[in-house]
């Protein structure tokens, strides 16, 4: 029987105190890895992940940064190193949407904050880990995009427009380090009850809405984005470097075209 092994491995996630984060660390705990919980306000909530993980036989330890600005990502690098003697995974999980905005409308100042966090923040994290991973000659690197890197979402320019250059970064950097030894990959979760997006899904109407657009008919899990990373933070995806891996339940297939165009 083929298991998930990460036994050994060192894995930082970003924004992982919550949601899809946390069901990343979890996952990547359970199959072994000592785990860098990533928090940038709430030292408590990140802490109660730490202490389930513990409870649960693995090894964690939480780290505050705010990962759009690179100075705290240099210590949130050099406090994991110290740590952890190292880093052989990371997860590039730490996001936000800004909230909706027509573009004529929006707000610029936002406008960058989003992709200060989405894809700058990732980039920042990108290179330090690789100051770790090259002289190894081994490491994950795992971006999270979304199904949006894909299909447009009207009011959301910012965030479309950042996981979609999450999702070039993830191929463009795949390229750079293959022959390092370095995988880099991507995992574009579709609509995933987090508590995120608990305003949709908790009416009624609007997960009815939201259903009609998932080829499977059900939001997906966070454990299911969980299960996918840790398989592809280990051996198993030996083989596969430079892709999104769409984690959608069929979102991409066009469900609204199953009776025809």
């Amino acid at each position: 029987m083929m298991t998930i092994d990460l036994s050994g491995r060192r894995a930082l996630v970003t924004g992982s105190s919550s949601g899809l984060g946390e069901a990343i660390a979890m996952a990547l705990s359970s199959a072994g890895a000592k785990v860098a919980i990533n928090y940038r306000n709430d030292k408590v909530v990140a802490d109660a992940v730490v202490a389930r993980i513990v409870r649960q036989g693995g090894a964690a330890q939480a780290f505050q940064a705010d990962i759009s600005v690179p100075e705290q990502v240099t210590r949130l690098f050099a406090e994991v190193g110290a740590a952890f003697g190292g880093l052989d995974i990371l997860v590039n999980n730490a996001g936000i949407d800004g909230g909706a905005a027509n573009c004529a409308d929006s707000d610029p100042d936002q406008w960058a904050r989003v992709i200060a966090v989405d894809l700058q923040g990732s980039y920042y994290c990108a290179r330090q880990a690789l100051h770790w991973m090259l002289p190894q000659k081994r490491g994950v690197i795992i971006n999270i995009t979304s199904v949006h890197e894909f299909i447009p979402w009207s009011g959301y320019s910012a965030y479309t427009s950042a996981k979609a250059g999450l999702s070039m970064f993830t191929k463009t950097l795949a390229q750079e380090v293959a022959a390092s030894g370095v995988r880099v990959l991507a995992i574009a979760p579709g609509a995933i009850k987090t508590p995120i997006n608990a305003s949709v899904w908790e009416d009624p109407q609007g997960l009815v809405d939201l259903d009609q657009k998932i080829a499977m008919g059900r939001m997906g899990e966070p454990d299911e984005i969980g299960q996918v990373a840790a398989f592809l933070a280990s051996d198993l995806a030996s083989y596969i470097t430079g892709t999104s891996i769409a984690v959608d339940g069929g979102m991409l297939i066009y469900p609204d075209f199953r009776h025809g165009g």
